[in-house]
């Protein structure tokens, strides 16, 4: 295996380096609930994809009505 022959500078790496960073992912306004969800993809919240139920959302827990149950 070849060894450099020189040391590669801090400047080099760092160009070199550039283009890996991390990208938001793309979201959108869910058009029947508001949620912002990601793109092509059935919203968590309500359960739509392209104006059809596609997953039945379940129903939310709160804090509240957990302890009451605990008693």
């Amino acid at each position: 295996m070849a060894i450099p022959f020189r040391r590669t500078s801090k400047l080099a790496k760092r160009k070199r380096r550039t283009h890996f960073k991390l990208n938001a992912p793309t979201m959108v306004v869910c058009p029947n609930c508001g949620e912002l969800t990601l793109s092509h993809q059935v919203c968590k919240k309500c359960g739509f994809y392209k104006g059809k139920l596609v997953v039945e959302p379940k129903p939310e827990k709160t804090e509240k009505s957990d302890k009451k149950d605990e008693k």
